[in-house]
C-alpha cells in the first residue's frame, strides 16, 4: 500500500474511533439520567403518604399540573429507552412509595397522632404546616393550659417522625442528597391538602389560613 494512502486510511480509522467513543461517552451520560430528582413521582407518593396520615382524599390536591405529568411522562420514555439499550439501569429507577416496616410503622404513628390530637390542634390555630414540611406551634393560647406542655411534646414527636421519613426515602433511593428535595414535596402537599381553616407558612415564614 502506498504510504500516503496508509496515513490517510490511518486518519480515518482514528477519526471513526473519535467519533465511535464520544457516541459511547454521549450514551454514558445518558444512562445519569436517573440521579435527576423526578419530581413528578415524588409529588404521586407524597399526595398518597399524606392522604393516608390526614385519613382523606382532598379532590382538588389530587390534580397535578399538566407541566408535571408531561415531565413525568418524558422521564418514564427515558427510562424506557435506557432499559432497551443498557438494561442494569431499571434497577436505578427511583421509587418514593417505599414500605418499610420502619417508614411504615411511622405514617402509622403519624396517622394516629393526627387523629387524636393534631386535627383538632390545626382546626384551633395552635399549630400550622411550615414551608419546610414540618408542622410548628403557632398559637400556644389556643389550648388550654394543661395541654400546653403536652402540645409541645406531641408537635416534637411529629417533627421527629417528619423527618424520619423524609431522611430514609432519600437513601432507600440510593440518593441521600435528595432529603431536602424530598421535604420540600412533601411540604408542598401538606399545605396543599390542608383543610380550610388550617394555616400554613408562605414561602416569607408569615402564617396563612386556608
Amino acid at each position: 500500500m502506498n504510504p500516503s494512502n496508509w496515513r490517510a486510511e490511518n486518519t480515518v480509522n482514528k477519526l471513526k474511533a473519535i467519533c465511535f467513543l464520544s457516541a459511547l461517552a454521549v450514551l454514558a451520560s445518558c444512562v445519569t439520567i436517573n440521579v435527576y430528582f423526578p419530581s413528578a413521582a415524588a409529588e404521586r407518593a407524597a399526595e398518597r403518604f399524606v392522604e393516608d396520615v390526614l385519613g382523606e382524599t382532598n379532590d382538588d390536591s389530587s390534580l397535578f399540573d399538566p407541566l408535571d405529568q408531561t415531565q413525568n411522562v418524558i422521564y418514564l420514555a427515558a427510562v424506557g429507552v435506557l432499559d432497551f439499550i443498557v438494561p442494569s439501569a431499571q434497577a436505578q429507577q427511583p421509587d418514593f412509595e417505599i414500605n418499610t416496616p420502619q417508614i411504615n410503622a411511622i405514617k402509622s404513628r403519624m396517622a394516629a397522632r393526627q387523629q387524636k390530637q393534631l386535627n383538632a390542634w390545626f382546626s384551633a390555630g395552635a399549630i400550622g404546616f411550615t414551608n419546610d414540611g414540618l408542622v410548628s406551634i403557632r398559637d400556644r393560647a389556643a389550648v388550654g393550659l394543661s395541654e400546653r406542655r403536652n402540645l409541645e411534646s406531641v408537635v416534637a414527636d411529629e417533627n421527629r417522625d417528619r423527618k424520619a421519613v423524609y431522611r430514609e426515602i432519600a437513601v432507600a433511593n440510593g440518593h441521600p442528597e435528595w432529603e431536602t428535595q424530598v421535604q420540600q414535596t412533601w411540604s408542598q402537599e401538606w399545605i396543599r391538602n390542608a383543610r380550610p381553616g388550617w394555616y400554613y407558612q408562605s414561602s416569607n415564614g408569615s402564617w396563612t389560613q386556608k
